[in-house]
């Protein structure tokens, strides 16, 4: 929690305004943000400055894991926030290669799950990943990415959190996520609590313990009409005492996740939080 607001005065106190082009507005930005999780001592990085809904980003962590590419599919388990990109994005909206209502073309899981080869078929990354780490096999390569160059034109969105690299010491999995791009006061809590999840579900699927992750994130900002509700509002109350996630232990494989696992198998225990902040979404 602590890392989380340390960020958040840092960008007010140090930021630099850049100009962004996607969104037509302005963000207080700085460069590289270094986070980690003990997901080993269940220290759950849920922020308590307001109110985090946490449910929505381990429903959006089981839509990658799955390789969805719609946005009906996200809202079918309990995400909402791939509607806009998929929806009201007009230079998705123009793109040829959108299918659609609800598409969101090949993006982060279906780069994951089904990376085109190009002699023709599909890599799936994720499975490869889990075969080889329940075999206590690490080739240093143990890396799940969703950044394709060649195919950003196919997608919505270029990935934001976009590279996971998995690493064995003996019989502990450690974590390191990377991130081009980040909207601190909307997104940041999502992927800490993605990136603490996917730690802990992949060890317990791969009969591994879960060790430290570690969370890196290249552009840090905060848009110009979210600067107000952060610095006036979130910045000035004290945070309250972090939470505990448990994982129905019945999850033992990918196939799990794949098929039956929803955010019902996923329990916040002692969660105390200030009120919601309406932070303004850029699309």
């Amino acid at each position: 929690m602590q890392q989380y607001l340390d960020l958040c005065q840092r960008i007010v106190d140090n930021g630099v305004w850049v100009e962004n082009k996607r969104t037509g507005k302005r963000c207080l930005t700085v460069i590289n943000a270094d986070l980690s999780y003990n997901v080993g001592k269940g220290e759950f990085p849920l922020i308590t400055t307001r109110k985090s809904f946490w449910k929505a980003a381990i429903a959006e962590l089981l839509g990658y894991l799955r390789g969805y590419d719609n946005a009906g599919d996200f809202r079918a388990i309990g995400c909402n926030t791939w509607n806009a990109n998929a929806n009201e994005n007009q230079a998705w909206l123009a793109n040829p290669h959108r299918k659609g209502t609800d598409d969101m073309g090949r993006v982060y899981g279906v780069q994951g799950r089904r990376w085109q080869k190009p002699t023709g078929g599909h890599l799936d990354q994720l499975q490869k990943i889990v075969d080889n780490l329940r075999q206590g096999i690490d080739d240093r390569g143990e890396i799940l990415t969703f950044y394709n160059p060649g195919e950003f034109e196919l997608g919505c969105l270029r990935p934001c959190m976009h590279t996971h690299t998995f690493s064995l010491l003996g019989d502990t999995l450690y974590l390191t996520s990377y991130q081009r791009s980040c909207d601190v006061p909307l997104g940041l809590n999502f992927n800490q609590v993605q990136v603490y999840t996917l730690l802990a579900l992949m060890a317990q699927i791969t009969g591994k313990k879960p060790g430290m992750a570690f969370h890196k994130i290249v552009n840090a900002h905060i848009y110009e009409d979210q600067l107000p509700l952060m610095r006036d509002v979130q910045l000035k109350r004290e945070p309250l005492p972090l939470p505990t996630l448990e994982i129905n232990p019945d999850i033992k494989s990918l196939k799990d996740l794949e098929t039956w696992v929803t955010t019902d198998d996923f329990k916040v225990v002692g969660y105390q939080c200030h009120e919601a902040i309406k932070y303004p979404f850029s699309v």
